[in-house]
């Protein structure tokens, strides 16, 4: 199936200058060279603007204030760093004066960094072109357009700003909502955000289900199931979980990809690799290409930074590597399940005890085995090691292969594969080789859906524990199979030679017997919680998983809730000494979200409230 192309060409070039003329506001501007209306009113027009409205999906467009670094939609930065799942690596220094340590530290996050203006105006970039569309749909009278064809393009246009007020509902609860209505012609860009938006996404979701067709002729479009599924993670945000419910049951009895596929729960790596991208697991994706000729807008920009800093592989720049914290908690007991239950005597969940063996400390040129520890087997596809194969590229270097923090884990998940480099990366700004990766990012995977409906069965109105129970182990039997192990080289010297049916390491996946219903509702939650962070662990989730859990924002867990989950992880990481997550404390009340960009607030004139304590 041919795949949807986000290639800005000619026509996209004119869609972008009549969408992004301002670094400091995106709406309260008066467009310049304007050429929607009549100019694009046809079919080829509405599809341009469609492609332009696509694009900003992987959270890049070229010549956007600051950087992909924040923007992109892996959210690594946010939902990463931001969280227990990683560090911000690399060297002290690198990225400190951007802002990056302050969000891993919860300590000084300034409303004036730029990190946070480079994902607001990425995201209500891509709202006003979704908005495009719909205004321009009417105007088409030649004829090119039939009706159907217009309702649909339409319906994609809701579909995508849903998505994308969604991902700044994410970041900062309260924003401005925009839609069609809001044009400089009317006079009403300022907006404020004086209540949450939750309803407005979920109307935008709702109205797409209705005409959106269940497949496409391009894999990456928005289809009827993908529609269905963000309006059932909106109502899991929102804690209308028996409104989720029944859209979840009907994604896992009926749903399927845009190419008309049944979603399924694919060998695990598929998920993270180029060359299985769009495969039945993937609800709705960013889509990634390289040499289209759009000189690296269309690959991972977002993600460029987030490679090992040395070693076999030899690239750059060892940021986001994964914590002691993510790295302990795929340790497993002797049935092979989490070790989740808080450690009275420490505070701790017992898994974070004691560290996972590693090679903290061990020099490059000093013999290592890795440890024999049971482990989850979705540690090695999360978690680059050493002593275990990294993908195809030998085995993992671990702390040789950072370039600080004291740490002896990489990433791994938006690496891509030696074998296929030729095909599956680009140059990505001049400096980066390589490292413009087209890997998708999977924004909505079929294995969410199983985990979000057992949160319906957890915390809904009518408790379901059995249920819930054999939703989260239905995620688990695939990381159960042995050949969705890492196995071990057919030769340490020559990956090329491939693997054998040896696992790399001491893998043990149990399922739960009946746990659920024996200890009750928090036993469940809390199995629920730590299955997310085995099964997304690394993209840029965990932030918004336990936020969405605190009290403050309705969550069932209670306020401080995420503070406490926070802070434990804090105090437990600094066993060994770390530069920048040494000074870090999570406040409650505040960092439970990020603050608006100070820019933003302060050009609105008091319509835009910026978030407490900030």
């Amino acid at each position: 199936m041919k795949k949807f192309s986000f290639k800005l060409i000619a026509l996209g070039a004119i869609i972008f200058l009549t969408t992004i003329n301002s670094c400091k506001k995106i709406l309260n501007q008066t467009p310049a060279g304007v050429l929607a209306g009549p100019t694009l009113a046809n079919k080829a027009g509405v599809d341009g603007l469609l492609i332009g409205a696509y694009s900003l999906l992987d959270g890049y467009y070229q010549g956007q204030p600051g950087s992909a670094f924040a923007s992109g939609i892996s959210n690594w930065s946010w939902g990463g760093v931001g969280s227990d799942d990683s560090y911000k690596g690399s060297s002290t220094g690198d990225q400190r004066d951007e802002g990056l340590t302050a969000i891993e530290q919860h300590v000084s996050i300034n409303p004036t960094d730029g990190y946070l203006g480079s994902k607001w105006q990425v995201c209500y970039a891509g709202i006003v072109r979704a908005n495009n569309v719909i205004q321009e749909v009417p105007l088409v009278k030649d004829g090119s357009l039939t009706d159907a064809a217009g309702q649909a393009a339409i319906a994609e246009a809701r579909f995508l700003r849903g998505v994308y007020h969604f991902e700044l509902a994410k970041v900062w609860q309260n924003v401005p909502y925009v839609d069609e209505t809001v044009t400089y012609a009317a006079g009403n860009l300022s907006v404020g955000n004086g209540a949450p938006i939750w309803d407005k996404i979920e109307a935008d979701f709702a109205a797409a289900m209705t005409k959106l067709p269940k497949t496409q002729p391009q894999a990456g479009r928005a289809n009827y199931y993908a529609a269905e599924a963000f309006l059932a993670k909106a109502y899991i945000f929102d804690h209308q979980y028996d409104k989720a419910l029944p859209l979840l049951t009907d994604c896992i009895n009926n749903g399927t990809t845009a190419s008309g596929a049944h979603y399924a729960l694919e060998p695990y790596a598929n998920n993270f690799n180029a060359l299985t991208k769009n495969g039945p697991e993937s609800v709705f994706a960013a889509q990634m290409t390289v040499a289209d000729g759009s000189n690296g807008q269309n690959d991972d920009a977002g993600d460029v930074l987030n490679f090992p800093g040395g070693g076999t592989y030899s690239g750059c720049c060892g940021f986001y590597t994964p914590s002691y914290h993510l790295a302990n908690a795929f340790k497993v007991d002797a049935n092979g399940l989490p070790m989740f239950q808080i450690d009275g005597a420490t505070g701790f969940p017992k898994y974070d005890d004691v560290n996972l063996g590693n090679d903290h400390g061990v020099g490059a040129g000093t013999a290592y085995t890795p440890t024999a520890e049971a482990v989850d087997s979705r540690l090695d596809w999360t978690v680059g090691r050493r002593g275990i194969p990294y993908l195809d590229w030998g085995l993992g270097g671990g702390e040789p292969w950072t370039r600080g923090d004291l740490v002896p884990y990489v990433p791994i998940k938006n690496v891509f594969y030696h074998s296929a480099q030729a095909s599956t990366t680009d140059t990505q700004a001049g400096w980066a080789g390589s490292q413009g990766v087209a890997n998708n990012y999977n924004i909505i995977r079929f294995a969410d859906i199983y985990l979000w409906r057992a949160e319906c069965y957890i915390l809904g109105t009518a408790p379901n524990l059995a249920l819930a129970e054999a939703d989260v182990n239905a995620v688990r039997s695939r990381a159960a199979l042995p050949s969705n192990w890492v196995h071990t080289f057919v030769d340490n010297s020559d990956p090329s030679k491939g693997f054998t049916n040896t696992p790399a390491a001491n893998y043990k996946v149990g399922l739960y017997t009946g746990q659920f219903a024996a200890n009750g509702q928090a036993y469940a939650l809390g199995a629920l919680m730590i299955e997310r962070q085995l099964e997304f662990g690394m993209e840029g989730q965990r932030f918004f998983d336990l936020q969405r859990m605190d009290g403050r924002f309705g969550g069932k867990q209670g306020t401080g809730y995420m503070a406490g989950v926070m802070n434990a992880y804090y105090k437990a990481d600094n066993r060994i000494a770390n530069p920048t997550l040494g000074a870090a404390k999570f406040t409650a009340g505040r960092d439970e979200v990020y603050p608006l960009p100070q820019s933003q607030v302060d050009i609105e004139g008091g319509k835009l409230k910026q978030n407490p304590n900030y």
